[in-house]
């Protein structure tokens, strides 16, 4: 038993936080003096200063602190006696001890995995309550002690729940205080494993693959830091909504895109493609069909011309001094067929195709007792007749008047179509009114997928050491394959629930999103336990899963508060909603609004007509409010503490079928914490009902 007064105990891990906090700006104001003190050339030469002086005003940034928060959420007593207390980076005073450990080290895993059965070492694990950056309470788990008879497994931390369970308002926040022995496992998963996560609303896969990332950088600093890290999500409010997290645990260079972004942003910022143009939804899934990979690649490759008929006399003549080498065109057309059947890319094929000509004439010249170095290779590479040869044989590629000329000619879509697609299919692609030239083309967000193939048939897109990508069930074969080839020598966190796929070719299967990827070998995890959704609410909206995910088994709610559900029938859903979130928008945390799109305008008027203070997430860069406006095909990975979802039925008939409709209808049931009501006119689905 402790000799001291909770009040006293308290009293001292606040003066230990007191002390972290002096020890952090300790080590930031060290960091920022180095910067003050680089001289030119310190480090070797001007690239090298810069390096240096980048990484940092990078350390710099990672040793910020946030006042609202604490810098430590637990401890662990070990065994050995060592006492350390967890938080959300790693605190050392001025001679190198630990004040506080990263969560992330090895030596904390503990305080997330130790078990009475298993408790690797740590005797006490204690949490924190937390109030506006100050230590509010503790809560000691002795892992020796046995349990009281009748009693199975551990006891349930009620600073724990208070935690998961409490309003958040604003963006989402890490959850390095709360994550589960299951989450856990999946943050550290082996770095070259690519992790997939079936997880159902709330059990918070969000946050697994951004604190995986965080894991990741710490885990394996220089590589990571070295090749990048990506985060794709399925739109830029649901970016806006987590991009808070990764900063608060010290990781400010994580890329964040969606991926529009990812496919028509080039690496340099500036936008390669434009998209300006819409399609029936028809012609767009076609056009993600797995089956474009292969037509997309013929295109490409047919720009590769038969020496017979692309060279003079059919064949590469070359002049040395005095005499001339000819290399016939059976032998160019063998070197073409190595190149092209050694899976590179056209433009590495095309780099290497003058030399392969140039060591064919070096074969002519020793079989006529000459001896020609390297020198002699290279300078016939270099020679006009070689040049003529390789761009008659292998012009350059452009890859927008590739496409071009695929979507616009119909007999040469024929030729690269034969046998992969119906005459139907083709008609489908074709413009029936093509665009004069590639520049002119009102590109569509499929074509930008199309575009991405193309170019990197033509040349290998760079990798990144790995790639978190969320809502992956929603995206087509071909984005797929697009996001496949930025982890392509790096693994990939793939994020996601096949009942919540909303668009025409979401995916059936994960099998088949990590073969799309190009990660067969994918490790697929399951998370079923909703710590955030409560259980009147996810248990209302699991009545839809026997018919829009049949194989899914049903999540289930851990939360001590069932949360609040009202279903009610209205005369005026939308002067109801605007009325209910006014009242709402006066207690703690945070309010959405879920409706059709065709509902936004009217429900935007209302709530303006009744003073309430709004933000709608289809604005590109929505103003912070308590109450959110968001449509229904935008909701998809937010939390509100309380949702308000207006006319389910409306919310079903914006989608091209019932089914995709009624996916929707689930993720807009699935976003609230603590309650949800649900008002309508219409009738409900048969499954509501």
């Amino acid at each position: 038993m402790s000799e001291h007064t909770p009040d006293e105990v308290l009293a001292a891990e606040q003066r230990h936080l007191d002390h972290a906090r002096a020890e952090l700006a300790r080590m930031r104001a060290h960091t920022l003096s180095l910067v003050d003190s680089l001289a030119p050339g310190h480090a070797g030469d001007a690239g090298a200063d810069e390096a240096l002086g980048w990484t940092l005003h990078r350390r710099a940034a990672g040793l910020v602190d946030d006042p609202s928060t604490t810098l430590f959420f637990g401890r662990t007593d070990h065994d050995d006696g060592q006492r350390l207390h967890i938080g959300r980076r790693h605190v050392t005073d001025s001679a190198g001890d630990p004040v506080v450990i990263d969560w992330r080290a090895d030596v904390s895993r503990g305080f997330y995995r130790a078990t009475r059965e298993d408790r690797g070492g740590v005797r006490l694990r204690r949490r924190f309550g937390v109030e506006q950056g100050r230590l509010s309470a503790y809560e000691d788990e002795h892992l020796t002690d046995a349990l009281p008879d009748g009693a199975e497994g551990d006891p349930a931390s009620a600073i724990l729940a208070r935690e998961i369970e409490r309003p958040r308002s604003g963006p989402m926040r890490d959850i390095v205080a709360t994550i589960q022995p299951e989450q856990d496992a999946l943050v550290r998963a082996d770095a070259q494993t690519t992790v997939c996560v079936q997880g159902a609303p709330g059990t918070g896969k969000t946050a697994v693959g951004l604190h995986r990332a965080a894991w990741l950088l710490y885990a394996h600093r220089e590589r990571l830091t070295r090749q990048g890290v990506l985060v794709i999500g399925p739109n830029r409010a649901f970016l806006q909504h987590i991009s808070a997290v990764l900063p608060a645990l010290g990781e400010v260079e994580v890329e964040q895109r969606t991926v529009e972004e990812l496919l028509t942003v080039a690496t340099e910022g500036r936008k390669e493609v434009r998209v300006r143009g819409t399609e029936p939804p028809g012609v767009a899934t076609l056009k993600g069909d797995g089956r474009m990979a292969e037509v997309v690649r013929r295109a490409v490759w047919s720009a590769v011309g038969d020496p017979a008929r692309v060279l003079e006399s059919g064949a590469v003549v070359v002049t040395r001094g005095s005499r001339r080498w000819r290399v016939p065109g059976y032998v160019v057309r063998d070197l073409l067929e190595e190149l092209t059947s050694r899976g590179v890319r056209y433009g590495a094929a095309l780099n290497l195709l003058p030399q392969r000509l140039a060591h064919a004439v070096l074969q002519l010249l020793e079989a006529a007792g000459d001896s020609p170095d390297d020198a002699v290779q290279d300078a016939v590479a270099r020679s006009p007749e070689v040049r003529r040869a390789v761009k008659a044989l292998m012009p350059v590629q452009d890859p927008a008047k590739v496409l071009h000329r695929l979507l616009s000619d119909a007999e040469f879509l024929r030729a690269c179509s034969d046998g992969v697609l119906t005459d139907a299919e083709r008609d489908l692609l074709t413009w029936p009114t093509p665009p004069r030239t590639a520049g002119s083309a009102r590109w569509t967000a499929a074509d930008a997928v199309l575009l991405d193939e193309v170019r990197d048939q033509v040349r290998r897109t760079p990798s990144r050491a790995h790639v978190v990508l969320d809502e992956a069930q929603d995206l087509s074969a071909m984005q797929l394959r697009a996001v496949g080839r930025r982890c392509s020598t790096g693994a990939a966190t793939v994020l996601g629930d096949i009942a919540q796929g909303t668009t025409p070719w979401a995916a059936r299967s994960w099998d088949d999103v990590l073969d799309h990827l190009g990660k067969p070998g994918g490790s697929l995890e399951v998370l079923d336990r909703g710590f955030r959704v409560p259980s009147a609410v996810i248990d209302y909206a699991a009545r839809l899963l026997p018919r829009i995910a049949p194989d899914l088994t049903v999540p289930t709610s851990v939360r001590t508060d069932p949360g609040l559900l009202q279903v009610l029938r209205v005369q005026d859903p939308v002067a109801r909603a605007a009325r209910t979130a006014r009242e709402l928008a006066g207690l703690d945390g945070s309010v959405g609004v879920v409706a059709a799109a065709t509902a936004v305008e009217e429900l935007a008027r209302e709530l303006a007509a009744q003073g309430v203070r709004f933000s709608r997430l289809d604005d590109p860069d929505p103003e912070q409010q308590r109450v959110s406006l968001v449509p229904a095909g935008l909701v998809k990975g937010l939390e509100f503490d309380r949702v308000v979802v207006v006319e389910p039925a409306a919310v079903v008939a914006a989608e091209p079928d019932e089914r995709t409709g009624l996916r929707r209808l689930y993720v807009s049931l699935t976003r609230a914490v603590s309650a949800m009501v649900v008002l309508h006119r219409e009738d409900l689905p048969a499954e509501l009902a």
